[in-house]
């Protein structure tokens, strides 16, 4: 008599996109809403925003507690799945307190600072920069802070029109997407 053994994982079918995807939700919220302000919503971003944010994580480019450590676990194609689960998830809408002047003054002022790129009053991203509508504004204050203190790489481009702006520009712009539904 001749037995047959197989090997667990022969016949084992790669992970789905959504089961990657429920291993960012304990930061980043089911289905990537998420619920505390120093972390992002994944909910509604590109493809190519997810997809290059964590590539520079993982090459060490993009400064992290433990996003760096997590994103050398997957592959390009888990990167690329991971992308196109959240890319098809509804934008997160949060409620935050926010400043209705701040807000009306970053409203004036995206289109000629920031709408090129962040599309849509920030829903939208072009190309692989990302959606910026209802992000938690202490999120967003914590990575602009980077930016301005040269912790994280400012994109050229995005270097360009911030460069110029007050501190209370750059907040109203940050209130202003933290607004955005």
């Amino acid at each position: 008599m001749t037995a047959l053994v197989f090997s667990v994982g022969a016949n084992a079918a790669p992970p789905s996109a959504a089961m990657l995807a429920n291993a960012c939700a304990g930061c980043h919220g089911t289905h990537g809403g998420s619920a505390g302000p120093a972390m992002p919503s994944l909910a509604g971003q590109s493809k190519d925003a997810i997809v290059v944010a964590m590539q520079k994580f993982k090459s060490g480019e993009r400064p992290s507690t433990i996003m760096g450590r997590l994103a050398k676990g997957y592959t390009d194609a888990d990167l690329a799945a991971m992308g196109d689960f959240f890319g098809s998830q509804k934008i997160h809408v949060t409620q935050q307190n926010l400043d209705a002047k701040l807000v009306a003054k970053g409203a004036q002022m995206h289109e000629s600072n920031c709408g090129r790129c962040h599309i849509e009053e920030g829903r939208e991203g072009k190309d692989d920069s990302p959606a910026m509508a209802s992000q938690w504004l202490p999120y967003l204050q914590m990575q602009m802070a980077m930016y301005v203190n040269g912790t994280r790489k400012m994109p050229l481009k995005m270097a360009e029109k911030v460069q110029p702006l007050s501190p209370q520009d750059l907040e109203a712009l940050l209130q202003f997407y933290a607004s955005v539904k």
